[in-house]
């Protein structure tokens, strides 16, 4: 096998419980985003156009979700002789027999598919985020650097910080001075992306290094980096600045999807040149009948529109019914909203029948209901 510069691996197996019912059935990463969409779209689209050709996909919960929808990777061009998308799933066999228990170990357990590709580098990126981002500007960086690993990171509100792993840098090296994984009390609000170049020979000579220490590989922020820094490996940061969410939770999965409601934020409409390719789905027109109406909204393909919808993302194949009105809420995929209905500030699983004269009710599980503070606080 020729060698490649880069390779790279795409962490899709979390399970995703702070989706809640959104990823009962299905991984995150394939779960509905935008009314036409499902979040792995952008991670993949972002190899598409970045030329990183060669994926390899780390499944592990709902796995046939994903690879379904992803098959062979003809609707990103990712299905190249010499190229395209490998699935990942764990595995047995002589010395490692465990699930994936965090994304190093995922890592270190595909080190014979890497091997076989043997490349120079390794891109580690997340399939659950959505962003647009050139990867070969990391990597530029990286090899300017003469790095170990660069990390690209963002500044994210102090208030969300201790979600992330955080640290800091050097302002004119952009070297990383140090690193604390979901901090309780953050020292820097510059967050890691999750998005990672590692030189291979390093990164595999640790995972030899560690091998036999079944609690040492798990995790590539808690474990990995910070024993980088203590070891002196050359860590570097690149600084991002566009539009990043992680869509980790029911409330940051809504507020994304309301960020495509404004010129502003709208990460698809910026940087036309850098499209999100998904799956064709082939479906009709979308029809609104006389008396309906819709106000900064999204509205995907296949859908019958009888009511009002306003300040909403509706995906494909939703009928709303007459008298029925849809305020600042999210509805998925092949959803019937009678008549007569009233959802806001919601996100509505799909394949869900919701009967007429409803109004919201918080024993549907179905629905999931976004606190209106949250929405007050975005105006």
């Amino acid at each position: 096998m020729a060698k490649k510069e880069i390779l790279t691996l795409l962490l899709a197996g979390g399970r995703g419980t702070r989706l809640k019912k959104l990823t009962e059935k299905m991984a995150k990463p394939a779960v509905p985003f935008g009314g036409k969409y499902r979040i792995i779209d952008f991670a993949l689209s972002n190899c598409r156009n970045s030329g990183m050709n060669t994926v390899g996909i780390l499944t592990q919960y709902q796995p046939h979700t994903l690879q379904n929808y992803i098959s062979n990777g003809e609707n990103w061009e990712l299905n190249r002789k010499d190229s395209g998308i490998t699935f990942l799933p764990p595995f047995q066999c002589d010395d490692m027999d465990r699930w994936y228990e965090g994304t190093a170990h995922a890592i270190a357990q595909n080190r014979q598919y890497i091997q076989y590709h043997n490349p120079e580098y390794v891109l580690v990126i997340s399939g659950d985020h959505i962003y647009k981002m050139d990867y070969n500007k990391l990597l530029d960086l990286h090899k300017r650097s003469a790095a170990d690993v660069t990390i690209s990171v963002t500044h994210v509100p102090w208030d969300e910080a201790s979600r992330f792993g955080v640290m800091n840098i050097d302002p004119k090296t952009k070297r990383i001075l140090g690193f604390e994984e979901k901090p309780l009390f953050p020292q820097s609000n510059i967050a890691s992306m999750g998005i990672y170049i590692f030189n291979w020979q390093t990164l595999k000579a640790i995972f030899e290094q560690f091998q036999n220490d079944r609690d040492y590989l798990n995790d590539f922020g808690k474990d990995i980096i910070p024993f980088m820094l203590k070891s002196n490996y050359r860590l570097f940061a690149h600084e991002f600045n566009g539009y990043w969410k992680d869509v980790g939770t029911v409330e940051s999965y809504w507020e994304a999807n309301m960020d495509l409601l404004s010129l502003k934020t709208n990460p698809i409409l910026k940087q036309k040149d850098w499209p999100i390719f998904t799956a064709d789905y082939s479906l009709p027109p979308t029809f609104f009948e006389e008396g309906s109406s819709f106000t900064q909204s999204l509205v995907g393909e296949g859908c019958e529109i009888y009511g009002k919808i306003q300040s909403s993302v509706i995906s494909h194949s939703v009928t709303v019914g007459k008298g029925s009105v849809i305020k600042n809420s999210v509805i998925l995929p092949n959803t019937i909203i009678k008549e007569n209905v009233e959802i806001k500030n919601s996100v509505v699983n799909g394949n869900t029948i919701i009967d007429s004269n409803l109004k919201f009710n918080d024993s549907f599980s179905n629905i999931l209901r976004i606190d209106e503070k949250k929405i007050l606080n975005r105006r």
